[in-house]
């Protein structure tokens, strides 16, 4: 097993123990290391060099946010934790604004699916995958995710502007509500089709002592299914929060007097509220989960005798 799901399996079995990792792992800073710094902190957290406490927990924080574990390779850097929320927090918010015509909503869904896409393939679990390099499948899937998910997305717009729609309700209706569940949806969507390999194939279990045991699809359609629902909270509840916020000032005496205010705030709340929806996304479900003896296939079940469970590494 790799030492950072070693370390998950010691230190991210409880929600608010996850949230405060990931509220280290997603410091932007992280991403100025070098490769050699990385695979040294890697190196040392597997070999369990004691450092000092300060070291020790930096080599942690540094290899768990850069080296996929699985391969045990550094992710490419605008695929790693750290940098979600610079690269998405631009992309998010051009997506999720009120557009005039169907090509700029195209433009901007291209790019949030995209990003989101190569972001979902990079941190996937990897122990399914039967060569190291893409597949042709593999990228005819991804690029097909990114194709529907981009015209399902433009959907809202597309409605307004071909059928003609002046209604005012109807007009908000399309802008603010319709786009929240798309978004949740089509996240769920993503992520399920990009990583569909795992539950296909199966992916590596361990037993309690970290010793591979075999590959398993029904801890493969577990993690995916939970990484699913723990993305689709993220762009769900980022789609939905500036609307619903906006809509609770301008009820304000303070705001309806100073409706100028508003225009900045949105920005900032998509930013914010990002910010805050992606360590508490990534921490929904443990990195190194467990799947119960009876949900495991026949073959494996003989392996799950201690603790009547065996873990797998859940993607990001």
């Amino acid at each position: 097993m790799d030492p950072n799901l070693l370390h998950w399996k010691g230190q991210g079995q409880s929600f608010l123990g996850r949230l405060k990792i990931w509220c280290d792992l997603l410091d932007p800073t992280l991403l100025v290391s070098s490769d050699a710094e990385i695979q040294k902190a890697h190196t040392a957290l597997g070999s369990g060099e004691k450092t000092g406490e300060k070291n020790s927990s930096t080599a942690a924080t540094l290899a768990l946010s850069s080296v996929h574990a699985d391969t045990g390779e550094v992710l490419p850097i605008i695929f790693r934790p750290p940098a979600v929320l610079p690269i998405s927090a631009p992309i998010v918010y051009a997506a999720f604004l009120p557009h005039s015509t169907v090509k700029t909503a195209l433009l901007c869904q291209f790019l949030l699916q995209s990003y989101f896409t190569a972001f979902n393939y990079a941190n996937r679990n990897a122990s399914s995958a039967k060569e190291k390099k893409i597949s042709l499948k593999q990228l005819l899937l991804n690029v097909g995710t990114v194709s529907y998910a981009t015209c399902t997305g433009t959907l809202p717009q597309i409605i307004i502007n071909r059928l003609q729609v002046r209604n005012v309700p109807m007009q908000n209706f399309c802008r603010t509500v319709l786009p929240v569940p798309l978004a949740a949806i089509l996240a769920f969507l993503n992520l399920s089709t990009v990583r569909s390999e795992e539950t296909d194939n199966g992916i590596q279990v361990f037993d309690s002592e970290g010793n591979a045991v075999g590959l398993s699809k029904a801890a493969g359609e577990k993690a995916v299914r939970e990484t699913a629902l723990s993305r689709a909270a993220l762009i769900g509840a980022t789609a939905a929060g500036p609307n619903l916020i906006a809509s609770l000032l301008q009820r304000t005496r303070f705001f309806q007097k100073r409706s100028l205010l508003l225009v900045p705030l949105r920005p900032f709340s998509v930013v914010f509220l990002l910010g805050l929806m992606i360590p508490v996304s990534f921490s929904l479900f443990p990195q190194l989960g467990t799947i119960k003896k009876e949900n495991l296939e026949e073959e494996l079940q003989g392996a799950a005798l201690e603790g009547g469970h065996l873990y797998y590494h859940r993607g990001l």
